[in-house]
């Protein structure tokens, strides 16, 4: 339920705003004076909008709203006066009201204001929260020589509009590079608007990058702004731009050198002001010489490039993004804050990790799902395939003989079909073509325990 503070010296108005609010399922509370009115908003800040009289005996109603305004979070203030004039509105806007009413009030104008008001607030809120979103999503963590240096570079190219292509592999930060851009440019105010080529149908792709008007297609229902108009003014990245197909790709070059669009279904073009970041996962210059991608379009896009390295080049940076993980998400799940012991580090530092930073992130979520009531993680709660491949790096170095690599290989190999299959010793003997009584025999002899 929305809460309505009333502040006014006159009783009938209090009881008579009451009243009508009341009626509309508002929960009020009324006060006369400013001071009284400040000192219930520092004990309680769940008031969404203060409807406040400019005449109050004490502190007037000007000076309570410049102390509301203030205050953390403030509520949103709608100014009430029976001898308004055009400056006190002025001054009242200038100073943060959201709206001025005279008296004598209109019921119908005051519902619509305060539900008005009440809206504007939401709003506030989420725009606050979605900055705060934007700004973790812009956080690069790393202390490693790879990562300052290319924070380094983000510093001295974010300001400008130069157009970024970012190399690196799957699931190594790509997008976190393109928000950290964004957020240190001069666009950081506007729009940050993503498109993953990669996810988005052939038969769509134009349609969501330059917008359609209705029945251009079978299915267009409705008028569509495209990703260029969105991001007009701000920033727009083109995730796994490798991905996108040849006709797509001269269309985008057509609108990078011209600056406008022109939405399916129309010869009318849009003018547009989109800086653009681009990512890839794969070798362009390879793709170009294959006929994949056109070249034109390559050296549009490859004004400033990035390179993110993988993790396993910046192992350091680990027990950083393992204690940073735990962290966001111990938040996120409203868990109280983990610890990670420095046997499990060591054991992360060990692991290979294919799938870069987004594996070392879902392993930590992992963790941090499953031990619930746990406040320490240790090696024992990462999952088998992480510590077993640790040992095996760390291990193979020691073998002598060619009895020995083998003997650890057949054990490796078997471990993780086992891992596969949950331990399941007869659906991995059936897997691996034995029969599960040689399997067992096998596992006997490698020592492996069927517990394992």
């Amino acid at each position: 339920m929305h809460k309505i503070l009333i502040v006014d010296d006159e009783t009938g108005i209090r009881e008579s705003l009451q009243g009508v609010l009341a009626d509309e399922d508002y929960e009020t509370a009324s006060v006369e004076s400013g001071e009284e009115c400040l000192k219930l908003l520092r004990r309680e800040h769940t008031y969404e909008v203060v409807l406040l009289d400019i005449w109050l005996p004490g502190i007037d109603g000007m000076e309570t709203l410049e102390r509301i305004r203030e205050l953390d979070n403030p509520p949103e203030v709608i100014m009430i006066s029976g001898h308004g004039n055009i400056e006190t509105a002025v001054r009242a806007t200038k100073l943060g009201a959201y709206d001025f009413l005279e008296k004598p009030l209109s019921i119908d104008k005051t519902l619509i204001v305060v539900k008005n008001a009440i809206e504007s607030k939401k709003l506030r809120h989420e725009n606050v929260d979605l900055k705060k979103q934007l700004h973790a999503k812009s956080v690069i963590v790393g202390d490693s020589i790879p990562m300052k240096a290319l924070r380094q570079q983000i510093g001295l190219m974010a300001p400008t509009n130069g157009r970024v292509l970012i190399y690196g592999e799957s699931g190594t930060g790509k997008e976190l590079v393109a928000h950290a851009i964004h957020a240190q440019s001069l666009r950081k105010d506007e729009t940050f608007v993503e498109v993953n080529c990669a996810a988005i149908p052939e038969d769509l792709i134009e349609s969501e990058l330059f917008g359609h008007y209705k029945g251009s297609f079978p299915g267009a229902a409705a008028d569509k702004e495209g990703k260029f108009q969105k991001a007009s003014g701000g920033t727009l990245f083109l995730d796994e731009v490798g991905d996108m197909s040849l006709k797509t790709q001269s269309k985008v070059l057509r609108t990078l050198e011209e600056q406008r669009v022109a939405p399916l279904g129309s010869d009318e073009t849009i003018m547009v002001d989109a800086r653009i970041i681009a990512s890839t996962n794969k070798d362009l210059e390879e793709e170009i010489s294959r006929g994949n991608f056109r070249e034109d379009l390559f050296y549009r896009l490859n004004v400033i490039p990035f390179f993110v390295p993988p993790l396993r080049d910046r192992k350091e940076d680990i027990p950083l993004f393992a204690r940073h993980f735990l962290k966001d998400l111990a938040a996120t799940y409203g868990r109280r804050p983990r610890e990670i012991t420095d046997d499990a580090v060591e054991a992360l530092m060990r692991y290979s990790w294919p799938g870069n930073v987004r594996e070392l992130r879902n392993v930590i979520e992992r963790i941090v799902i499953m031990n619930p009531m746990t406040a320490r993680f240790d090696r024992k709660h990462l999952p088998p395939l992480v510590y077993r491949d640790g040992h095996r790096r760390a291990a193979r170095s020691e073998f002598s003989t060619l009895h020995q690599a083998r003997d650890a290989y057949e054990r490796d190999f078997i471990l993780k079909k086992l891992d596969e299959n949950h331990g399941n010793v007869t659906r991995a003997a059936e897997v691996l073509g034995l029969e599960r009584s040689h399997l067992y025999r096998k596992m006997k002899t490698l020592g492996i325990a069927a517990k394992e």
